[in-house]
C-alpha cells in the first residue's frame, strides 16, 4: 500500500511518497505520507514506513527494509512550527528519520525517529534505534536497544545489548578483520537489491 498522509495539527500538508521507479514496495507493505525512497530498495511484506507523524523519512539507494520493519517518528511540527528536538540534521537537511545508502534493516527492526542510520550499516533483527545515530559501516546485532546515543563508525553492538548512555556507546568494540559478521551486510545488500530488480521485472 502506497498512500498519502492525512492533514493534521502535526503534519500541516498532504504528501505523496516519492519512490524511485527502481524500488520495489511489496503489496503487503505500507509506505505512507512524507517518505522519500531512493533507488534499488526492497521494501518487504509487512514493513511499515510511515511519514504521517514525524517527517520527512528518507531511505537511500540500495538499502532494504525487510519483513515487519517499522520506520516511524515522533511529531516534528506543531501547528506548522518545527519541533527541533525531534529532527535530525544530515548534510544540512532535517529529517525525522534518515537511513543512508547500502543500509540493511533486518526483520522486525524498528527505526523510530528522531534517528539516523548512516551508509553501509546493518541493523539486526528485532533491534530498536530511537533518538540515536548509528554511523557508517556498523553492525547492530539482533535484539539490541539503542536509545539516546551515537554509535561511532565501524563499531558493532553485541546481540541483545541495551545501550542508553553515551559512555556505554563509546565503549562498543571496533569491527576488526576477525569479527565474524564484518561482511554480513554485503551479502544482505546483494540479495535484496536483486530481489527488488527481479520482482519489478516480474510485474
Amino acid at each position: 500500500m502506497i498512500e498519502k498522509n492525512v492533514k493534521t495539527d502535526f503534519v500541516s500538508a498532504v504528501y505523496e511518497p516519492v519512490i524511485d521507479p527502481s524500488t520495489y514496495v511489496h503489496p503487503l507493505a505500507a509506505v505512507i505520507g512524507h517518505v522519500i525512497l531512493g533507488k534499488n530498495i526492497m521494501v518487504a511484506p509487512f514493513a511499515a514506513v510511515r511519514g504521517d507523524e514525524g517527517h520527512p523519512i528518507f531511505v537511500g539507494d540500495n538499502s532494504n527494509i525487510q519483513d515487519g520493519v517499522v520506520i516511524h517518528a515522533l511529531e516534528t511540527e506543531k501547528e506548522g512550527n518545527p519541533i527541533e528536538q525531534n529532527l535530525i540534521t544530515i548534510d544540512g537537511e532535517k529529517y525525522a528519520v534518515y537511513v543512508g545508502k547500502n543500509v540493511s534493516c533486518a526483520h522486525q527492526a524498528q527505526i523510530h525517529g528522531p534517528a539516523a542510520v548512516l551508509d553501509g550499516t546493518f541493523i539486526g533483527m528485532k533491534s530498536l534505534v530511537f533518538r540515536s545515530i548509528v554511523e557508517e559501516n556498523c553492525v547492530v546485532e539482533p535484539g539490541c536497544i539503542l536509545v539516546g546515543v551515537r554509535v561511532a563508525a565501524r563499531r558493532y553492538v553485541p546481540a541483545g545489548s541495551v545501550v542508553t548512555n553515551q559512555e556505554a556507546a563509546d565503549r562498543l568494540p571496533m569491527i576488526t578483520e576477525d569479527y565474524p559478521l564484518k561482511s554480513l551486510n554485503k551479502g544482505v545488500l546483494h540479495v535484496n537489491t536483486t530481489l527488488a530488480r527481479e520482482y519489478l521485472k516480474s510485474k
